[in-house]
């Protein structure tokens, strides 16, 4: 069903949480993860550029695309790369803001409900849906 992923990614814990989903859409389906990061720190694009050789190393087909979007927009620019793509679905993690802080403060999340024409799948921190996943696989692996 999701031949093309985009993984939006600051590499905040938010957004790490959100990772385990996209790569299991990515591996039930077959497709492509792109993972999109707008430009902030060296040592981000370094640390996400390793992560995503990692998912190719776990054979996922995965590409780094770094954007660039007008100051304080990166929503916009992770929906024209999403766009360019033709992307199934947007995953992105959350900081757990409540509705009137997203608002105030600006959420990516929400910007990107209005802006993109695919799904977002947007992962709260600390589920426990995740939680009980994470042990089950690190069960099963061991």
């Amino acid at each position: 069903m999701f031949k093309t992923v985009i993984w939006a990614t600051d590499a905040s814990d938010a957004a790490e949480a959100a990772l385990p989903f996209a790569k299991e859409l990515v591996q039930e389906s077959g497709g492509k993860l792109v993972v999109v990061h707008c430009v902030e720190h060296l040592d981000v694009e370094t640390r996400i550029e390793s992560e995503v050789e990692a998912l190719r190393e776990e054979g996922i087909d995965a590409v780094f695309k770094l954007v660039s979007g007008s100051a304080g927009d990166p929503a916009h620019a992770i929906a024209d790369l999403a766009s360019a793509f033709e992307a199934d679905v947007i995953v992105v993690g959350t900081r757990g803001y409540g509705p009137v802080v997203g608002v105030v403060v600006g959420s990516v999340t929400q910007q990107l409900l209005g802006l993109v024409p695919c799904p977002v799948l947007s992962v709260p921190p600390a589920t426990r849906w995740l939680e009980r996943t994470v042990r089950a696989r690190a069960a099963s692996v061991a």
